[in-house]
């Protein structure tokens, strides 16, 4: 599955603690990660400067669902289940 364009639910949804840059303590949860440009793709796809945890992500049809806000709130959902 493709990512769908101008979704950018990964690059929102999920907390990443580690740092990156615009981030140096990591980024949080719901916050749009400071490398999306105004088209909503991540300026740091295939750098390494790209945290393990993005490059981990993979679009699926129960992550993505039909739409973005599915996707939002799926990723809400894990980050939730998954977090301490």
């Amino acid at each position: 599955m493709d990512c769908r364009p101008a979704c950018a639910a990964c690059c929102i949804a999920p907390s990443i603690s580690t740092p990156l840059p615009g981030h140096p303590q990591g980024k949080p949860a719901g916050v749009a990660c400071a490398q999306l440009d105004a088209d909503l793709r991540c300026r740091l796809f295939g750098r390494p400067e790209r945290p393990a945890v993005c490059g981990s992500l993979q679009p699926s049809a129960e992550m993505c669902g039909a739409r973005r806000e599915h996707a939002l709130r799926w990723l809400a959902w894990l980050e939730t289940a998954t977090t301490g």
